[in-house]
């Protein structure tokens, strides 16, 4: 019989049969039983356990505790799910079900409409299916030959993804006689989805494009053991409170209106001033580190989007018009005109480095199956700089950045993780370019010592990025600050400077957000603080509440003293009940409630009340404006440069 070497890790090889599966070579090899593998990698590979070894190679287990794994899980509990459906509703055709971020979905052409009624029964299949214990089986065909299997099960939707791809053979994946197009891995088996809740229904386009029929998407999550999902359910619970779209309402900050069109987000007046209140905290912060402010135009030539690469690489997400024959471009980001104003006159090397800063109103094209409430939009404001630099400087730019961005997050209160996107299929730029590129963004992680994931495919198509993910109070993942490093753009638009030596060079460009979109900011920090604001960030800080009538004139004194003494101050002088009018705030998320009666008026005071019902001592309208001066100030920390 043939063998071959197999080691784990960095074990010492050990000689097997060829042909083993990668799930009994895991168990020869293991020196100590451990939690059980779910699947493996070989050569870096992830695989199902059922997969052959053909050849030598270094195998590594991937347990119930490995990210991975929990992909697969619900990988596998996708296609349960669907064979489920298509068991109770055989009309049902299916289009894609992958594993997402925190569970799954499978998305179905099906003439009657799906409801919440409809889980319950679903999942009670599902349930059946995996007592049944079935073997999940993978099977290689030639795409011809799929193409046939999938047109006898009428499933048109795979009939229609396999005509369009380019590969001779394909795999499918299946248990009892339910099969789906799959590249896969998965579980070995139905049994082994032991915790699993379906969550929700929703509409989605087929590929995401309007044009497209309306399909039917059936939303779930699961787990390897039932206290996780309990755990996990309760956090949806609570993610369900925090809804940004829910709370955008009920504290009157925006909304999207179907009139004007998805995607474009109506700001009411606590929304907009909100964001004025982030914005121009932001300006002054990029002020003080040096960098300088610049405003470029909306709609740019097409040729200039050709010339920098967005055409061919981004033209699906942009938007195009015509004025006097000549075409335009509506810009998705700031930096074709930030480098025409670098062009505009000569540039030296003492210049630089030269850092640009706009707060960006650009336009993307997203696909009306994604947009979802302030966090994927069609028209948002990007905190965007550019910085140029020649390359000896890069690596202290890169730094500067890293620290603006994580000072930017500790003081909205969010923890955070770093991930490198490298070099991907479609980009623009020489090899040579995007090592450098990546190079320099290692070099910055490494020597502040920063631990980082790589993300291998994933960067921009004109240079490599960090990533910082914040994570919010439900220990969700959002990506908000970027820093790309970019030789190639500065190459295709002639960007130069000049040396100590007298002649030309070519400077670097860092393309740099740090809280990135401010509508998906915003989502994220409505949802982080659950609507409830910091003092110093809250668009209403106080509100006056009279408990009388006879209050009135006083209440309009002291709102008058607060706005000029920059409180930001509403008033409530009703001739209501006071316990209601403090529910009313409560539930406004109101830092501060000023109740004026008879005490607060004879001393000319105040008697504060926090939101979360703490009452404070009467107080002097000077001491209390000290106070919120004070929470105010938490934000001073991000003038100091180091």
């Amino acid at each position: 019989m043939d063998e071959i070497n197999v080691s784990i890790g960095g074990d010492e090889s050990q000689r097997l049969p060829k042909g083993i599966s990668a799930g009994e070579a895991l168990e020869r090899l293991r020196k100590k039983k451990g939690m059980p593998a779910v699947a493996a990698k070989i050569n870096g590979e992830l695989v199902d356990l059922n997969k052959p070894l053909e050849e030598d190679c270094t195998i590594e287990p991937l347990n119930q505790n490995n990210e991975e794994a929990l992909e697969i899980l619900r990988h596998t509990a996708s296609h349960v799910m669907a064979q489920a459906v298509q068991s109770l509703y055989p009309e049902a055709k299916i289009t894609i079900g992958p594993a997402i971020e925190n569970g799954f979905y499978y998305d179905f052409d099906y003439p009657e409409t799906f409801s919440v009624e409809d889980i319950p029964k679903i999942e009670a299949k599902m349930q059946e299916i995996i007592q049944q214990a079935s073997p999940v089986f993978r099977r290689e065909l030639d795409r011809q030959e799929a193409i046939q299997v999938f047109t006898e099960r009428k499933e048109t939707y795979k009939v229609e993804m396999l005509e369009e791809m380019e590969e001779p053979a394909v795999s499918v994946y299946g248990q009892d006689d339910w099969l789906d197009l799959c590249r896969g891995p998965h579980l070995g088996n139905t049994s082994e989805v032991k915790a699993f809740k379906l969550t929700g229904v929703a509409g989605a386009y087929w590929r995401g494009d309007e044009r497209n029929p309306m399909l039917q998407r059936i939303y779930g999550t699961a787990f390897f053991s039932k206290k996780d999902l309990k755990r996990h359910l309760q956090l949806l619970e609570e993610a369900k409170k925090r809804d940004h779209r829910k709370l955008g309402k009920e504290l009157d900050l925006f909304h999207v209106s179907d009139e004007a069109g998805p995607g474009l987000v109506i700001y009411h007046p606590k929304g907009a001033l909100l964001r004025h209140i982030i914005e121009t905290f932001e300006k002054e912060a990029h002020l003080r580190r040096g960098y300088q402010m610049v405003s470029g135009p909306q709609l740019l030539k097409t040729e200039m989007w050709k010339q920098s690469g967005h055409f061919e690489n981004y033209r699906e997400n942009m938007y195009f018009t015509e004025v006097e024959g000549q075409s335009y471009g509506i810009k998705p980001m700031n930096c074709l005109a930030h480098m025409l104003i670098y062009k505009s006159t000569i540039r030296s090397y003492r210049d630089l480095p030269i850092r640009y800063f706009e707060m960006g109103l650009v336009h993307r094209h997203e696909k009306s199956g994604v947009l979802h409430g302030l966090t994927r939009v069609r028209q948002f404001t990007q905190d965007d700089a550019h910085l140029i630099c020649t390359p000896e400087q890069l690596n202290d730019e890169i730094k500067g950045v890293i620290d603006f961005a994580l000072d930017m997050l500790e003081l909205f209160g969010f923890e955070y993780e770093i991930e490198l996107s490298t070099q991907p299929e479609k980009r623009i730029g020489t090899d040579e370019d995007w090592e450098r590129a990546t190079v320099a963004l290692e070099k910055a992680l490494t020597d502040k010592q920063i631990p980082y994931a790589i993300c291998a495919g994933e960067g921009a198509f004109y240079g490599p990025k960090i990533d910082i993910l914040l994570k919010d109070a439900l220990n969700r993942r959002w990506q908000c600050s970027t820093i790309q490093c970019d030789f190639t753009l500065p190459e295709r638009f002639d960007l130069t400077y000049i040396g100590p030596d007298g002649g030309k060079h070519r400077p670097v460009m860092l393309h740099r957000t740090l809280l990135g979109s401010m509508e998906r900011f915003l989502g994220v920090l409505i949802e982080h603080y659950a609507g409830a604001f910091p003092t110093w960030l809250a668009p209403v800080q106080a509100i006056i509440l009279t408990v009388t009538d006879r209050h009135q004139s006083y209440g309009e004194l002291l709102y008058k003293q607060l706005l000029n003494a920059g409180i930001r101050v509403e008033k409530d002088l009703r001739n209501e009940k006071l316990g209601y009018k403090i529910r009313e705030a409560q539930l406004q998320k109101i830092p501060y409630m000023l109740v004026v009666g008879d005490r607060e008026v004879e001393a000319a005071g105040v008697s504060p009340r926090r939101r979360d019902g703490k009452d404070l001592k009467l107080m002097e309208v000077a001491d209390f404006v000290e106070m919120v001066r004070e929470e105010n100030a938490v934000t001073n920390s991000i003038f100091v440069v180091t």
